[in-house]
């Protein structure tokens, strides 16, 4: 009992402390933007998931999305967190439905992508909508969902450093919708 306690804690500590790394790579790689196709990050991240859809049944559904200049390995990781999360945090005997989609705005300052990525699970009170994105920040014991708490904080942090924001809007078992809105050009700010 007491080594299956052992084994556990030290996995759950590996786990925070890659988390810690990602999120700390964001803040002090140097980042290069480059001309990124939105549709075949995503297409890249489903792949990765390819095993935990298929156990679980989810419908995906990807919309039209845009290119943008963003670094390409922290778009993968942003919408691998985003999608992860979808398909974690959801409601018990009900099949995942995800959908992704995108447009593009033009505005006095440029334009931007807006990106939405929503799903039918547990969801959240509205009142937490901007703790969920705080560094340790859960909702839930890690008896309900396993996870470090540092996911959606590098998602925001991945956003920020492309001049984007992040904000989430949920409601409980209704879904959530997660918002990402970056500039199709850096140096255009939001």
């Amino acid at each position: 009992h007491y080594l299956e306690r052992m084994v556990d804690a030290a996995g759950r500590m590996r786990r925070l402390i890659d988390d810690l790394l990602s999120y700390s790579r964001v803040n002090s790689k140097t980042t290069s933007y480059l001309p990124v196709e939105l549709a075949g990050v995503v297409a890249d991240v489903l792949s990765d998931l390819e095993p935990r859809i298929a156990s679980e049944d989810a419908k995906i559904r990807v919309g039209e999305l845009p290119a943008i200049e963003a670094d390409p390995g922290q778009m993968h990781q942003l919408f691998l967190n985003l999608l992860a999360n979808a398909l974690k945090f959801r409601r018990t005997g009900v099949t995942p439905n995800i959908t992704i989609e995108g447009n593009v705005e033009v505005g006095e300052a440029g334009a931007v992508a807006r990106i939405s990525i929503t799903d039918n699970g547990i969801g959240f009170e509205p009142r937490h909508a901007e703790r969920i994105f705080g560094m340790f920040e859960r909702l839930h014991g890690r008896e309900e969902f396993d996870g470090t708490g540092v996911g959606l904080a590098t998602c925001r942090k991945i956003a920020e450093r492309h001049s984007g924001e992040l904000t989430a809007w949920g409601e409980p078992d209704a879904g959530a919708v997660f918002t990402l809105i970056l500039p199709i050009r850096q140096g255009t700010v939001i």
